[in-house]
């Protein structure tokens, strides 16, 4: 099997009804069970939260990999390949790899599919992540959870230690319409006696959490409890992180207060962990010095500036706009949008109103994806009375944000993981590792 024939064969899965109404643990632990169960080869992090959780996920992974740990990440969505949701030490899978695996699992799809119906792209790509990292014998794993937790297909892992980064309004029509039932689908990812690592701000969310776990009997970990941060004076990239055990001076090449918190539930998270896990201090400094996540804040220089950010629901807008003005409060912003049907377009455009000065609207293309139609983000973005235009093509409508920036200006690509990527495959080379 060639990686073409591969990845055509996973996007054939590709059903959104099915992966969202046939959500449960029951086929992600019969494929696991019919590939050996790899997941239960290395000791695992779990990663949950409305935002924030990709992130920190890198950051737990960077840590880990720079105190020697042979470590794996499985992230999602991708950017750029399908590759790069089974990451070792900061690399891809390679092509050939993905495609040999993906064969040898062919026989154990076959046989659950007879019982439970055919793996979904999710837990094709998940379960080809618990048996690379397997197969390469890692020697631990960070696991990003996909959507919710309780019912999601990395909670067949029983990890070292599980942390939740936020609770915010996403994906409602399946985790549910309040922020106490989404809050309730992501503290499912509790365990008994496993410390649960809580960033999570909001009173009813951390309400409802905390009762789970206590029921679970899974020890809770505030990250405002354990966790101090002193930010150096004009260097918003640079700060400490205070905690019982010590101080760690970071730096990172993102910014934002939303990635000094996401610094901070990392390093909570890494302090639960028992020897020989636990990173020291110098090798939590170092790796998260050289984090590199592609797409999320990322900064291309220039004039304008371009700034490349994967903000697609409110929560996550609400952090990028923060961000911006933290960032570059002096200078006139702009935005290019699309979003994603399913998502709330217009609270992602409503956070995002207040710091830029105008918008273009734009689609995209992706295999078992709508977009919003850009005539629809349009009408969204006119209420707030700014300048707006509706461009179809997603490089064209970059050509034409850029042209009317001034050089001054800074150009915010957002709304979608497809936007971003179209644009960022346009502007940038492909994605390096993401560490190391």
């Amino acid at each position: 099997m060639t990686f073409d024939e591969a990845q055509r064969y996973v996007l054939a899965l590709i059903d959104e009804t099915r992966s969202r109404t046939s959500m449960g643990l029951d086929r992600m632990r019969a494929l696991l069970g019919e590939l050996g169960d790899p997941q239960c080869a290395y000791p695992t992090l779990h990663v949950g939260g409305t935002s924030g959780k990709g992130s920190t996920a890198t950051m737990l992974a960077a840590a880990l990999a720079a105190s020697g740990k042979r470590t794996g990440l499985h992230t999602k969505p991708h950017l750029h390949s399908m590759t790069e949701r089974a990451c070792i030490d900061g690399s891809s899978i390679s092509r050939q790899r993905f495609a040999a695996l993906l064969e040898s699992m062919l026989p154990a799809m076959k046989n659950v599919s007879e019982s439970y119906g055919p793996p979904t792209y999710y837990e094709t790509l998940l379960a080809l992540a618990f048996l690379h990292f397997a197969r390469e014998t890692v020697d631990v794993a960070v696991i990003e959870v996909g959507l919710g937790g309780r019912l999601d297909g990395t909670n067949v892992i029983v990890p070292q230690v599980a942390a939740i980064t936020s609770v915010g309004y996403d994906h409602t029509d399946v985790l549910g319409d309040t922020i106490e039932a989404i809050a309730f689908e992501k503290a499912g990812i509790a365990k008994p006696g496993v410390p649960l690592v809580v960033a999570v701000d909001r009173p009813e969310a951390l309400a409802v959490i905390e009762a789970h776990a206590m029921q679970t009997g899974a020890p809770i970990v505030r990250v405002s409890e354990v966790t101090a941060v002193d930010v150096h004076e004009g260097e918003e990239r640079r700060f400490d992180v205070v905690t019982p055990r010590g101080r760690y001076a970071i730096a990172l090449s993102v910014f934002g207060a939303f990635q000094r918190r996401n610094a901070c539930t990392a390093i909570a998270a890494l302090e639960v962990l028992e020897e020989p896990l636990r990173p020291a201090v110098a090798d939590v400094e170092r790796g998260l010095a050289h984090v590199v996540i592609p797409g999320r804040m990322e900064i291309v220089p220039g004039e304008p500036t371009v700034v490349l950010d994967i903000a697609h629901n409110e929560e996550k807008a609400a952090h990028l706009a923060v961000a911006l003005r933290e960032r570059f409060a002096q200078r006139k912003m702009r935005a290019l949008v699309a979003v994603g049907e399913g998502k709330d377009a217009a609270a992602i455009l409503d956070a995002l109103a207040p710091v830029v000065a105008s918008f273009v609207v734009t689609s995209f293309s992706a295999a078992g994806r709508t977009p919003v139609a850009p005539e629809r983000l349009a009408a969204l973005a006119r209420r707030h009375g700014l300048p707006v235009c509706s461009v179809e093509d997603p490089l064209k409508a970059f050509a034409l944000a850029m042209d009317r920036c001034a050089p001054a200006d800074v150009l915010v690509v957002t709304g979608s993981t497809f936007v971003v990527a179209a644009v960022r495959d346009h502007v940038l080379a492909p994605p390096k590792p993401v560490y190391g």
